[in-house]
C-alpha cells in the first residue's frame, strides 16, 4: 500500500511485525559500514522488537561496537522508573548487548525538561558534528516511532507549541496529553524528520482507530512526520481500519 510521502507494509501479527522491523534495522545497520545512530521509541511494540534483538541471529548481525542508541522522547522521571522509555529499552536488550558508551539516555535528573532538553540537544550535536542539520547528512540510519491514541508522535502533542517547533533539536515539554500526565523530553520534528528511514510500527487493535484517522489525511503530528528520506509504515492487520483490509 502506498500514500503520499510513505509506503504502507502489513504483516500478520505483532510477531510478525517485530521480526519485520529487526530485518529493516539490520538492513539500515548493513547500509553503512561508518557510524550508525538508531533513534529508538517506548511502548509495547518496539518492546517486542527489542527483545528480538538481543536473541540470534539477531545479536550476532549487530555490530554492536559501531551502533549508537538514541530516544526520540522521554518521560521526565528518573532513570530506571518504569515510566522512562530509555530504561525499558535497556532492560529489553542494551544492557544485554551494547557498550555502555553507545547508549544516549535523556538525562532526567536535572532540574526541569527544558534543561534535559538543552543537554539532548547538546550530545546530538556533538555526535552530529555541527548544531546545523544536513538533508544531505542524515543524524539517523533509523528513527523508530509509534503513534498514541491521540496522534501524537514521540512527545509532540496535537495542538501543543512543541509540534510547531523548527529552531531546535529537542524541547521540554511541560505536560502531556494523554496519561501518564508527567513532563516529557521530545525531539522535534526536523531532528526525527533527519533520518535514512522512518519506521512506524502499529500493532493491536487498539491502534485501529487512530490508523483510521490517519489514512483519512488528518492534521494530526503522525501525519506531520516525515523521514527526509525514506517513511515506512509497518502495520499489522489487527491495527488495519476495517476499509483497508484485503
Amino acid at each position: 500500500m502506498t500514500a503520499p510521502n510513505r509506503h504502507i507494509v502489513v504483516v500478520e501479527d505483532a510477531v510478525a511485525l517485530a521480526e519485520a522491523a529487526a530485518d529493516r534495522l539490520i538492513e539500515r545497520i548493513e547500509a553503512n559500514p561508518g557510524r550508525i545512530a538508531i533513534c529508538m521509541t517506548g511502548g509495547s511494540s518496539p518492546k517486542r522488537l527489542y527483545e528480538l534483538l538481543a536473541t540470534e541471529p539477531y545479536r550476532s548481525e549487530i555490530p554492536w561496537d559501531r551502533v549508537h542508541w538514541f530516544i526520540g522522547d522521554d518521560r521526565f522521571v528518573p532513570s530506571g522508573d518504569p515510566l522512562n522509555n530509555m530504561t525499558m529499552a535497556r532492560t529489553a536488550f542494551l544492557d544485554a548487548c551494547a557498550p555502555l558508551a553507545n547508549v544516549h539516555p535523556i538525562k532526567t535528573d536535572v532540574a526541569n525538561p527544558d534543561e534535559a532538553a538543552a543537554l539532548y540537544a547538546r550530545e546530538l550535536q556533538s555526535f552530529y558534528g555541527t548544531d546545523k542539520l544536513d538533508k544531505a547528512k542524515p543524524l539517523f540510519d533509523l528513527v523508530l516511532l509509534g503513534v498514541g491514541p491521540d496522534g501524537h508522535v514521540a512527545s509532540l502533542f496535537p495542538g501543543y507549541p512543541a509540534i510547531e517547533v523548527k529552531d531546535r533539536w529537542v524541547v521540554g515539554v511541560p505536560e502531556a496529553h494523554v496519561k501518564p500526565f508527567v513532563p516529557r523530553v521530545s525531539l522535534t520534528q526536523p531532528a526525527l524528520a533527519s533520518c535514512r528511514e522512518m519506521l512506524f510500527l502499529m500493532s493491536g487493535e487498539d491502534k485501529r482507530a487512530i490508523l483510521t484517522r490517519v489514512l483519512k489525511g488528518q492534521d494530526l503530528p503522525a501525519n506531520r512526520a516525515r523521514s527526509d528520506g525514506e517513511t515506512v509504515w509497518l502495520c499489522d492487520k489487527a491495527a488495519l481500519p476495517d476499509d483497508a483490509r484485503g
